[in-house]
This record gives C-alpha cells, structure tokens and sequence, in this order.
C-alpha cells in the first residue's frame, strides 16, 4: 500500500474517533504513524499536527448541532493552552521512552475510567 494512502486512512481513522468521542484521535494517530517509518519524535509532532484540523471539524460540527457553552469550555482552553505551550516547550528534553511510557499510561487511565463509568 502507498504511503499516502496509509497516511490518509490513518486521518480518516483518527478523524472518526474524534467526531465519534469528540477528541482521542492521537491515541489511534499515534500508533499508527509509528508504523509508517517516522521516529517517535516526528510521530508525536506530527499526531499534533494532524489533530488540529480533526479538532476543528468536530468542534464545527458539534456547534451547528449541539449545545455549546463557551463558559464552561472557558477555564479548559485556557488550561490546554497553557499546557500545550509548556509541553511543547519541554518536548525536546524528554526522552522518548519516557514519552511512550507516558502516552500508555494515559491511555490505561482513560481507558479504566471509561470502562468503570468514572
């Protein structure tokens, strides 16, 4: 199979489990990069880059047929961004076990939260 084609399914994948869960579309473009023969590094940067424009479609599609409260959503986007900036900031010094150890962890949580109704 062609690059591009796998790159573009990883995409459409990625973009259904955001439109689906409204986010958590890295948990699938992760991975899934990883197989496409990019380092973690350039795999975790690129999931971000990829993320965005899903992020973005959803939250279009959730503001035309759902109710949606900017005041809630408020303290969260100040939140992330924040955190994404001190993220990204301090990207290059963490080792990538260190980020995969991380990026599992994470996904046991949620998972286990999920599955527990938490």
């Amino acid at each position: 199979m062609k690059q591009q084609t796998k790159w573009a399914l990883t995409g459409a994948a990625a973009g259904t489990v955001c439109g689906f869960f409204g986010g958590g579309g890295g948990m699938l473009a992760v991975p899934l990069l990883q197989k496409s023969g990019l380092s973690s590094r350039e795999t975790f940067a690129t999931s971000l880059g990829v993320i965005l424009p899903l992020t973005v479609a959803s939250l279009v599609v959730a503001l035309f047929r759902q109710a949606f409260d900017w005041q809630a959503a408020w303290p969260y986007l100040v939140g992330g961004a924040i955190g994404g900036l001190l993220g990204g900031k301090f990207f290059k010094n963490i080792p990538t076990l260190w980020l995969h150890r991380g990026f599992g962890i994470l996904l046991l949580w949620g998972g286990i939260k999920a599955v527990l109704g938490l």
